[in-house]
């Protein structure tokens, strides 16, 4: 059993910068991938980014692309979301999660944080 746990989130403004961080409670395996998703009032649970425990990135959203970068300190157990850029749109809960399969899909994942609220007003 894995706990994650989000913070980082907050009320911001346009073009501003937020980083996120989840920490695991403990080491995750090598096989291990670690994804960031969101969720705004009304939609669906949206995959932004997914790591490797390698560190090799192998996915962002086309909404985040160039804005957003997700990394990994394994030594820390910890995963992390910069934000730039940000924008009225990316207003949503963010969730971390962990998972052998690393899929895009949120049944990819074994393991889910709480979330924590991002909120960018305009």
């Amino acid at each position: 059993q894995v706990q994650l746990v989000e913070s980082g989130g907050g009320l911001v403004q346009t073009g501003a910068s937020l980083r996120l961080s989840c920490v695991a409670s403990r080491r995750t395996s090598r096989s291990t991938f670690m994804a960031w998703f969101r969720q705004a009032p009304g939609k669906e649970r949206e995959s932004i980014a997914r790591i490797a425990w390698s560190g090799g990135v192998t996915y962002y959203a086309d909404s985040v692309k160039g804005r957003f970068t997700v990394s990994r300190d394994n030594a820390k157990n910890t995963l992390y979301l910069q934000m730039n850029s940000l924008k009225p749109e990316d207003t949503a809960v963010y969730y971390c999660a962990a998972g052998i399969l690393g899929g895009r899909e949120p049944s990819s994942y074994e393991y889910w944080g709480q979330g924590t609220q991002v909120s960018v007003s305009s």
